[in-house]
């Protein structure tokens, strides 16, 4: 039974990690977009309530990756887009890996949004150079293509 309570406090620590790597990634994307990120912006990108959203904003200004003031807005503090910036440069390097084999782009987004939260540091290494050299080799690529 203790195991299980274990293994369910870790599912829902990821999960929860997963969340505010989603809010973190969404809310540098607006700012980079718009300028600005405000509750309602984040709210309606994410297609969630501006009451879960507040709850969450609170939260992340409590641990330090934001600035919030009610009704004026968020600002990431440096720690906070650090880490977006990391969130956004996993989902590029998974995204442009998937691109390379002609995945179909609703898939890529799917699957990216899965794994990027559940992928280590050195595996995104070993994917971001294989990138690299795959983008080299376009023969390459095509025998894989042709063999999936």
């Amino acid at each position: 039974m203790s195991a299980k309570k274990r293994t369910t406090s870790a599912e829902t620590q990821k999960r929860n990690s997963a969340a505010v790597e989603d809010y973190l990634e969404r809310i540098l994307e607006l700012i980079n977009t718009k300028g600005y990120a405000r509750v309602v912006d984040i709210a309606e990108s994410l297609k969630i309530s501006q009451a879960s959203v507040t709850n969450m904003v609170q939260r992340l200004d409590g641990e330090g990756l934001l600035k919030y003031e009610k009704y004026r807005g968020l600002a990431l503090t440096a720690s906070g887009e650090a880490l977006a910036q990391n969130i956004t440069r996993r989902h590029r390097i998974l995204t442009d890996f998937l691109r390379l084999f002609g995945l179909d782009e609703d898939v890529i987004y799917h699957d990216v949004e899965g794994m990027e939260h559940h992928i280590s540091p050195p595996t995104m290494n070993v994917i971001e150079a294989l990138t690299q050299q795959l983008s080299r080799q376009p023969a390459l690529v095509a025998r894989v293509r042709a063999e999936t």
